[in-house]
Parts: structure tokens; C-alpha cells; sequence
């Protein structure tokens, strides 16, 4: 399950458990809600790596390039 259905499903859980009197469901819903907050957290935090590591490949590629060129230019 993705982070959003899980805060979805967490505060349906909840909701029913202060309906129904059940400390259980509603301790359960609060789990998955920290669940899918976590897991949102988890993924912008892969989403940030990945744009950094493609970032500075550009950089790498850039710095690589104009290092070929100048070479070039020196024989």
C-alpha cells in the first residue's frame, strides 16, 4: 500500500474505533497513519537522492566534457 492509503484506512480505522468504543481499532488506525506517514517521509526522501545523484552526474558529465575539450585544444 502506497502512504496516502494507509493515512486513509488509518483515520477510517480510527473514526470506527471512537465510534464503536474500541481502543484496539483505533490504536490501530493510528498506526497505520504513522505507517503512511513514514512511508511518504521514506519516499520524498528517495524522490531528493535520486534528483541529487542525477544532479551531479550532469555535473560529472559537464566537467568531463569540457576537460575532453580542453584537451583537445592543447595538442
Amino acid at each position: 500500500m502506497g502512504g496516502k492509503t494507509d493515512i486513509v484506512k488509518g483515520r477510517i480505522e480510527e473514526a470506527a474505533g471512537v465510534l464503536t468504543g474500541s481502543e484496539k481499532l483505533r490504536q490501530e488506525g493510528q498506526t497505520d497513519q504513522a505507517i503512511g506517514q513514514a512511508k511518504q517521509a521514506a519516499a520524498k526522501v528517495v524522490d531528493d537522492a535520486k534528483a541529487a545523484c542525477c544532479k551531479a552526474a550532469d555535473k560529472a558529465k559537464d566537467v568531463a566534457q569540457k576537460a575532453a575539450d580542453k584537451a583537445k585544444c592543447a595538442t
